[in-house]
Formats: structure tokens, C-alpha cells, sequence
């Protein structure tokens, strides 16, 4: 069975996905390993995707790695990380097609437009938030949520009695993450993510 490490930049990442990868590739172990930051996640790579490489030669492996764009340049950023992949000789989709070792995604925005991309899970996990959420036109596109996506959540919590006292970013993932539906999330960068994990494992796990 195919063993899935998926490598991300905070703790409320790692909550979430210890929460969805069950549910997006049933049939794989996944193991998520949280860094204290993008910038300590971007210095490890080298040395990570080096010891992957070592381990597939023998181990039926494969590795995603998640982070946010926050200010980068998303052309600038998404190469940095094929470079890293590269140096270490291994494929990812640009360079492997239809089968590769490794996936580089980017968040658009931040890890929160994933929890705005589903406004019905954001009401099971607090029902004072309408689920007409998705419909006002701020937030319709998740991952195009002006002022940052963390923030325009922790907004809506505010505004309906929720995290009061600032957003608890561990606490509302795992929380929202319950709830949703990993098949109709409205978050482009998601359905990216959904989609990219299961073309990145599917060769394995049909063996």
C-alpha cells in the first residue's frame, strides 16, 4: 500500500489534513509533517526531498507538499519548489506525467479559503453562520477574498459570536474539517489539491 507524506507549513494545516486525506485517498497511510513556518519548511526541502529519493528506491512512497502564497510570486515559488524536486531527481507532474513522486501545491491564498470553499461545514460547525455565506459576493470565490482569507474568516466567526477573542486557526480547522465534503468544496486551490493527491498515489494503490 502506497505510504503518502504530505509536508506542511503550521500546525492547523496539519489538523485539517490528518482530518480530509482519509477521506480524498481512502486506500493510502498518509502522514502529515508540520514545519514551524513557510521559510523553515522551504530550507528543509533539499535535505527531505534527498532522503525521499533514497527511500523509494525501496519503499512504495509518494510526497505532496503544501504551502501558502502568501506574498510570494506564485510563478517564482511553484519553480523554487520543481527545482527542489528536480535536484533530487525526482519527478513531479511537469516533469513526470502521468506517473511522479512528488506534488508542489499552493494555496492561493491561505489555508482558510478552504474552509470558506464550503459554507455548509462551516455552519454544522458553528450554526450561527448561514449557509448563504457562499452567495454574498465576497465570498464566492473562496481563493479571490480581498484582505486575506484568515482574516475574512475570522470576520464571519466575529460577526456571528465565534472566536471573540481572535481566530484559533488549530482549533477552527479541525473543527470545520469534520464537516466537509471533500467533493464539492467551492476553493479552486482544493479541488487542485483533491485532485493532484489522487493522480499522485493512483498507480500505487492499483498495483
Amino acid at each position: 500500500m502506497t505510504v503518502l507524506e504530505v509536508l506542511v507549513e503550521e500546525p492547523s494545516a496539519k489538523s485539517a489534513l490528518e482530518i480530509l486525506l482519509p477521506r480524498i485517498v481512502p486506500d493510502t497511510v498518509c502522514e502529515v509533517r508540520e514545519f514551524s513556518g513557510k521559510t523553515a519548511l522551504m530550507k528543509a526541502l533539499p535535505i527531505r526531498f534527498a532522503g525521499y529519493a533514497a527511500r523509494m528506491k525501496w519503499e512504495p512512497l509518494k510526497v505532496a507538499v503544501l504551502v501558502d502564497r502568501d506574498d510570494d510570486d506564485c510563478v517564482v515559488l511553484k519553480k523554487q519548489l520543481e527545482d527542489y524536486a528536480a535536484n533530487a531527481r525526482l519527478t513531479t507532474p511537469a516533469t513526470g506525467g502521468d506517473s511522479f513522486q512528488v506534488l508542489n501545491r499552493i494555496v492561493i491564498e491561505e489555508l482558510e479559503a478552504w474552509w470558506l470553499g464550503d459554507a455548509e461545514a462551516l455552519n454544522r460547525a458553528y450554526p450561527k453562520v448561514p449557509v448563504s455565506l457562499a452567495k454574498q459576493a465576497r465570498y464566492r470565490d473562496p481563493d479571490a477574498v480581498k484582505g486575506g482569507t484568515w482574516e475574512a474568516l475570522e470576520t464571519v466567526l466575529n460577526k456571528h459570536g465565534y472566536h471573540r477573542s481572535g481566530l484559533r486557526k488549530m482549533q477552527a480547522a479541525s473543527e470545520i474539517a469534520q464537516y466537509m465534503n471533500v467533493e464539492s468544496n467551492r476553493s479552486k486551490s482544493f479541488q487542485v489539491f483533491r485532485d493532484g493527491v489522487r493522480r499522485l498515489v493512483k498507480e500505487n494503490n492499483r498495483a
